[in-house]
C-alpha cells in the first residue's frame, strides 16, 4: 500500500523554509534623525540584504527608477539585495543634520530610523533572494499585527538603551526580518521562482512530501501521486511554476537541510543518511557542487562557532 507523506495535517512549506533561515542582522543605524536630514545609500558594490523601519514619525523613501513610498510609523522596507536609494524627512524641517540616542532626544523633533543589514550562513538561501523584487514595503495596518508588537518591542529596548544597538535589538531585528519575508511571500507575491510552489494547491502536497520525508527514495512518479496529478501534467506545472524540475527541487532541499545538520555538528556520513543519500561519497559531491563548500568545512565551521 503506497503511503502518502502529504496526508492529514501538513506544515506550511513556506514554514519549514523559515525554519532553516540562519541569519544575523547588524543594526548599523538606530538614531533619532533631526533637522533637514537626508540618508543615501549608494553600495558599491550592491547585493547586501537590508531593511528600514521609521520607528517614531514618518519619512519618504526614494529609490531611482522605481516608485517612491511615505512610510509611516512601524512600515517595514526590505531590500533582498541592496539598491540606491535614499529618505528624506516626510515635513521639512529646518537646521543642521543630526542623528541623537533615541533615549536622550525623545522631546527632540525628528524621525527615529532604524536601519540593518542582514547576512546569511547558508548560501543556499540565495535562490529565494533572488527571486524576490528589489525593494518591498509591508505597511503597518490591521493586517499585520506581528509589526505592531515587535515595533512596540523595538522602542521598549531602544527607550531604555545607552548605545544604538546591542545583541538583543539584533534578535528583534532578526524576527522582524523573519516575519516580513515569510508576510511578503504569503501575502502580496506568491507567484516568484520557488515560492510559487508553496501556494499551488496540488504541487504544495508533493513539496510537503519532500520536505515530510527528505530521505525517502522520490522520483517522478511518486511525488506526482503525492500531487494527485499525472506525471506529465506534474512535470509540466512544476517547471513552469519555478523554472526547476521536482529532482532539482528535492536536491536543493536536500542541501539546505544538510547544511543546518553539518552547522550542528553532525558527522557527515550520519547527515547524508538523513538527507536521502546511501553513499557518504555521493552527498559530499552533491553538497560541494550545491553550496561551493564542502560538507566537512561547514561542519568544522559549526563546531568552532559554538
Amino acid at each position: 500500500m503506497r503511503r502518502n507523506y502529504s496526508s492529514g495535517v501538513r506544515v506550511s512549506p513556506l514554514n519549514d523554509l523559515t525554519k532553516l533561515l540562519k541569519l544575523h542582522v547588524e543594526v548599523y543605524h538606530n538614531a533619532r534623525v533631526c533637522g533637514d536630514w537626508k540618508i543615501e545609500t549608494d553600495p558599491e558594490p550592491a547585493g547586501k540584504t537590508c531593511f528600514h523601519m521609521a520607528t517614531q514619525g514618518g519619512c519618504r523613501l526614494s529609490v531611482p527608477e522605481h516608485d517612491n513610498w511615505i512610510l509611516a510609523e512601524g512600515d517595514l522596507v526590505i531590500f533582498p539585495r541592496e539598491i540606491a536609494h535614499s529618505m528624506v524627512s516626510q515635513q521639512p524641517q529646518k537646521g543642521a543634520q543630526q542623528h541623537l540616542l533615541i533615549s536622550q532626544s525623545q522631546n527632540t523633533a525628528g524621525t527615529s530610523m532604524l536601519c540593518g543589514e542582514i547576512t546569511f550562513a547558508n548560501p543556499g538561501f540565495q535562490v529565494l533572494l533572488d527571486a524576490l523584487p528589489k525593494v518591498f514595503v509591508i505597511e503597518r495596518d490591521d493586517s499585520t499585527p506581528w509589526l505592531t508588537e515587535l515595533l512596540h518591542l523595538i522602542l521598549a529596548e531602544s527607550l531604555s538603551s545607552k548605545t544604538p544597538s546591542n545583541p538583543l535589538l539584533d534578535k528583534l531585528c532578526e524576527l522582524l526580518f523573519a516575519y516580513g519575508l515569510r508576510h511578503f511571500i504569503e501575502y502580496q507575491n506568491n507567484n516568484i521562482g520557488i515560492v510559487a510552489l508553496f501556494s499551488h494547491q496540488k504541487i504544495t502536497r508533493a513539496v510537503s512530501a519532500i520536505h515530510k520525508k527528505p530521505d525517502h527514495e522520490w522520483g517522478l512518479i511518486s511525488l506526482a501521486a503525492e500531487a494527485q496529478m499525472s506525471r506529465t501534467q506534474f512535470a509540466q506545472t512544476f517547471k513552469q511554476l519555478s523554472g526547476w524540475t521536482a529532482m532539482q527541487y528535492l536536491t536543493w532541499w536536500r542541501m539546505q537541510l544538510a547544511w543546518s545538520y553539518l552547522d550542528t555538528g553532525e558527522h557527515v556520513a550520519t547527515v547524508a543518511e538523513k538527507v536521502g543519500y546511501r553513499s557518504e561519497s555521493a552527498f559530499s559531491r552533491a553538497f560541494q557542487k550545491n553550496h561551493g563548500l564542502s560538507a566537512g568545512a561547514v561542519r568544522r565551521k559549526g563546531k568552532a562557532d559554538k
